[in-house]
């Protein structure tokens, strides 16, 4: 049996729901509920860390998938009953407890035999479901070529991206292509997200804002994009937008941390994408990093 660690952070429980998900074999998801605990950086394994322990009970799993620091020591006690483990992110204490370890480049990790270095974040996007997606909105392909699909986040901690940091990007994609397609985030905000309105009114576009009803446009946008702006606090976006060939553009919405910065580093280093009023990157295959993972545990027998 396969248990999932399911952090209480959608983007980090993506990360091993994503995998586990591939491998195409029944898997159990467990939720993580931490206490204040879960803080320490426990050099041993142990679930300390937990608010809740109901859900760690006999008979134990096989293989575990898990992601983030505060799900690592509750691998590796679940490492301690006999179970192979495979982690997304930096563990923090105890790398060496892992059979294998999946670290983004961006992280610069030292190199192990358990470690298996990706570009970007594993994540819950197949290529199946990227190309069902465009016949969810047939209107799209009605557009005008090329399209720009414009994905916008915001400052990862912050009130919403500033309004002409918004209006700036929109411009810049929109002048890229004869149409654009473009949805807003949370962390975008509203004053953000009118701005973005105001400048593609008078162009053939589509805008979804952040919690808009009907069914959702992502996985469709990104399918028929000719070209793909995404702003750089998204990890998660921009990983899922080299799941398809388009050249990948990342935008800078303000308020990005070093780490954010060294992921759009990364990433035009390694010729997958350029900074946005840069010129495009070089034509690229489809990169299914999380296919890649499940690959590799197969490979090993434990799956």
């Amino acid at each position: 049996m396969i248990w999932v660690l399911e952090d209480p952070r959608a983007g980090t429980a993506a990360q091993a729901l994503g995998i586990a998900e591939r491998l195409g074999e029944p898997f159990r998801r467990v939720p993580l509920r931490f206490g204040p605990l879960a803080a320490i950086p426990w050099p041993w394994p142990t679930l300390a860390g937990l608010a809740d322990r109901s859900g760690f009970l006999p008979p134990w799993p096989s293989l575990v998938i898990s992601a983030g620091r505060r799900s690592a020591p509750v691998a590796r006690w679940l490492r301690r009953q006999g179970a192979r483990t495979v982690h997304c992110m930096r563990p923090g204490l105890g790398a060496q407890d892992f059979d294998l370890l999946v670290i983004g480049a961006h992280d610069r990790p030292t190199p192990a035999p358990n470690v298996m270095v990706i570009q970007g974040a594993a994540h819950r996007l197949t290529p199946e479901a990227l190309a069902a997606a465009a016949s969810a909105f047939p209107d799209f392909a009605t557009l005008p070529r090329p399209i720009v699909t414009l994905l916008l986040g915001g400052p990862v901690r912050a009130e919403g991206m500033a309004a002409e940091t918004a209006a700036r990007i929109a411009q810049q994609a929109a002048g890229l292509g004869a149409s654009v397609l473009a949805t807003t985030s949370r962390r975008t905000g509203a004053a953000a997200g009118q701005a973005v309105a105001e400048v593609l009114k008078n162009i053939p576009h589509r805008l979804y804002p952040w919690g808009g009803a009907g069914a959702n446009p992502y996985g469709a946008m990104l399918a028929v994009a000719d070209l793909v702006v995404v702003t750089g606090d998204s990890i998660s976006m921009l990983s899922e937008a080299l799941m398809t060939t388009a050249p990948l553009l990342i935008a800078d919405p303000g308020g990005l941390g070093p780490r954010h910065h060294a992921v759009t580093a990364g990433l035009v280093t390694a010729g997958l994408a350029a900074r946005l009023g840069d010129a495009l990157p070089m034509p690229r295959a489809a990169r299914d990093e999380t296919g890649r993972i499940a690959a590799e545990i197969r490979s090993r027998g434990w799956a």
